[in-house]
């Protein structure tokens, strides 16, 4: 067997950025993809990302904060625009579930500046928009906008840029922690010893935990989100709106014009519940008609025609929150799951994965991304469950 210093299993966003920052701190790197490069199959896909610092915990405005510095060492090293900045809107309504105090106290704590407006001034500033005078909207000028795919493509290039070996269509089948030290991995194109193992594999982490007696409870469901064509693209510009999200009973959001003449626009969490092997991937009507019902009411435009409708996999932990440490029971072993958000925070994410397994430690406070204890099952409560 060929030995590596890392290995990481699933190229996606996250962890083509692990394979990346190993990579570049001089490990030898080997990276594992079941599909191939750029699937559309998980959660990494299509074109627009939303990148923020606003967020309702400071833990994850704090992560923010590093990971804009990161994208702007991409942007550096590669000579590629990876981020434009729109500035952006998060508007609280009664029924939301998360205040609005919850977001600026979370910036407030990391001094990241916003402005809260009432809606007569968001009105004024982007009257594309059409919300009710019991909102309260948080505006914060550094959001901006991330291509999906092109960043996955650039992390892995990077990553082979700096001697790292990805291999696609190469499912791992079985981790396995050797008594002497390191993981011995199986693929059907044959086996592989790393000193240190990264699972970003997101919907399929527990096919790999399973043989080492560990379960995370995640979610998995179907999402989607639709480009609708404007009367008058121009009106919607990145330079006339802000990528937005909706706090409300339910979360919807969206951007401005991005590459083509289109807005894009989706529910986030609509409990579409599947598993990666029951995937359609043909998007729910009764969804697009909720999020068309939204979007008249939000942002009217009697001649607005929706184009098309894209899926992608949600994977969703206990809370949602990150998964970014070490398995207790075998520390060779990293875990990276993002529950559905991660992407604005990609570089950042990507580099502590790489810190935990070439420096065993990260400078970022990841201290309430643990494994969750109810993770952690003996071989006779597994048994009972399955």
């Amino acid at each position: 067997m060929e030995h590596y210093d890392v290995a990481v299993v699933g190229l996606g966003v996250l962890g083509s950025g692990a394979a990346y920052y190993a990579a570049q701190k001089g490990a030898k790197v080997i990276g594992f993809e079941q599909f191939e490069l750029g699937h559309v199959r998980g959660a990494s896909h299509d074109t627009s990302r939303i990148v923020r610092t606003s967020n309702f915990a400071p833990e994850y405005v704090a992560l923010a904060k590093s990971a804009y510095k990161d994208w702007a060492e991409l942007e550096k090293v590669t000579g590629y625009k990876m981020l434009t900045t729109t500035g952006g809107v998060v508007f609280f309504t009664p029924e939301s579930p998360t205040p609005a105090s919850d977001f600026t106290k979370s910036l407030d704590a990391q001094n990241v500046p916003y402005e809260t407006l009432d809606s007569q001034e968001v009105k004024k500033r982007w009257p594309q928009f059409n919300i009710p005078d019991n909102v309260t909207t948080v505006f914060t000028a550094d959001s901006a906008i991330a291509h999906a795919a092109k960043t996955v493509s650039t992390l892995q290039s990077l990553a082979r840029s700096h001697g790292a070996v990805l291999k696609d269509n190469t499912p791992v089948t079985r981790v396995t922690p050797q008594a002497s030290g390191g993981i011995v991995i199986d693929t059907p194109n044959g086996r592989f010893h790393a000193s240190k193992v990264v699972l970003s594999t997101d919907a399929w982490i527990n096919k790999l935990l399973a043989p080492l007696n560990v379960h995370i409870p995640v979610s998995v469901m179907q999402e989607q989100v639709t480009y609708f064509k404007p009367t008058d693209a121009s009106a919607f510009d990145t330079s006339k709106l802000p990528v937005w999200i909706w706090q409300g009973a339910h979360c919807f959001y969206g951007f401005p014009t991005y590459g083509e003449p289109t807005i894009k626009a989706g529910r986030d969490y609509s409990n579409n519940f599947m598993s990666p092997d029951e995937r359609t991937f043909v998007h729910s009507p009764q969804l697009l008609d909720q999020l068309t019902s939204f979007m008249n009411e939000f942002m009217p435009d009697k001649e607005r025609q929706a184009l098309r409708t894209i899926t992608c996999q949600y994977t969703i932990t206990p809370d949602r929150h990150f998964i970014i440490s070490p398995l207790d029971s075998h520390p060779d072993i990293i875990i990276g799951l993002g529950a559905a958000h991660a992407f604005k925070f990609a570089p950042a994410f990507g580099r502590v994965l790489a810190e935990l397994a070439v420096d065993g430690k990260t400078n970022e406070d990841i201290s309430k991304w643990g494994i969750p204890k109810a993770a952690t099952l003996n071989s006779k409560l597994l048994i009972a469950i399955i």
